[in-house]
């Protein structure tokens, strides 16, 4: 039972990272950039949430909407300002960019919320736990862990089946030819931005009630690690985030039951570093070719 135990834990962790990773790769997917602020956003996510349920006393449905409302908008801001006006400069140019808006972020929440960690109410997803057998599975373990499998259901359904889905699908696959087709180039590129900025609010949520300490630097780690389940997955693949989310989760957690609790995330880049020689592309990415 131990070894479920781990397991469940392991999901759990992952879904967290697979939400995180889906802003990742859906970024990098159709705007071929590497948004590095990503880890922050969902840090003000967190915030705006634990605002919301610990000073206004509002419901926790509402805090979470609330915060989906604020990083929305908070995406969408920084696209405009800080990436739209990059879209043709070099790569290293944007990835500093990226850098740069990660350390405003963490100074502003620095600013206002202090250095000092705040404890997240862990209360409102946490409901009466359930047993089988010797195997006790928290309801907040399961909210994760269903909140991922509808989260990635939805955005497949989205980007296959709706016209704004597809929009997106085109500029992934060639910029160009899209706005020849009369798609709004700049316009999807933020919507991208908008959803996965909501989904960083959702997994700050589901971050902080698992591991309830809140601090400006809380979406650095979590942030990187969901990058790198990105890429072990396939960045680029919305089924590569999800499979790399919960295997890096259950990688990370076996690897500090049953090795080292101080070399769990050495042990989670080992496998990475291990993968990649071995499927560059990543689990379920596609090499890709460049014409000259």
């Amino acid at each position: 039972m131990i070894f479920l135990d781990h397991l469940i834990n392991g999901l759990s962790l992952g879904s967290i990272y697979a939400i995180i990773a889906l802003g990742y790769t859906m970024v990098y997917g159709i705007a071929k950039m590497l948004n590095f602020a990503h880890g922050d956003v969902i840090m003000i996510g967190a915030y705006i949430a634990f605002c919301g349920l610990q000073y206004w006393g509002i419901p926790p449905v509402l805090a979470i909407l609330l915060a989906m409302v604020f990083c929305t908008l908070l995406g969408v801001t920084i696209e405009g300002f800080a990436y739209r006006p990059l879209r043709q400069a070099t790569s290293l140019a944007v990835l500093i960019t990226a850098i740069g808006m990660s350390y405003l972020l963490q100074n502003i929440a620095l600013m206002i919320w202090g250095a000092n960690p705040n404890f997240f109410p862990t209360t409102f997803i946490n409901g009466s736990n359930i047993r089988l057998g010797t195997l006790n599975i928290s309801s907040a373990t399961l909210f994760t862990i269903a909140a991922n499998v509808i989260i990635m259901v939805t955005l497949t359904l989205f980007t296959s089946r709706t016209k704004l889905g597809k929009a997106m699908r085109c500029v992934s696959e060639d910029r160009g030819a899209a706005e020849l087709m009369g798609i709004n180039v700049n316009r999807t590129i933020s919507l991208t931005f908008a959803i996965g900025s909501a989904l960083a609010a959702i997994a700050g949520v589901l971050l902080c009630s698992s591991y309830p300490i809140l601090q400006p630097t809380t979406g650095s780690m979590p942030g990187i690690k969901a990058f790198t389940a990105a890429v072990f997955g396939g960045i680029g693949s919305i089924p590569g985030a999800m499979l790399g989310g919960i295997l890096l989760g259950v990688i990370e957690i076996f690897g500090k039951a049953y090795i080292s609790t101080e070399l769990g995330d050495a042990i989670v880049f080992a496998v990475l570093i291990i993968v990649l020689l071995v499927k560059p592309a990543g689990l379920l990415g596609k090499p890709m070719r460049e014409k000259v």
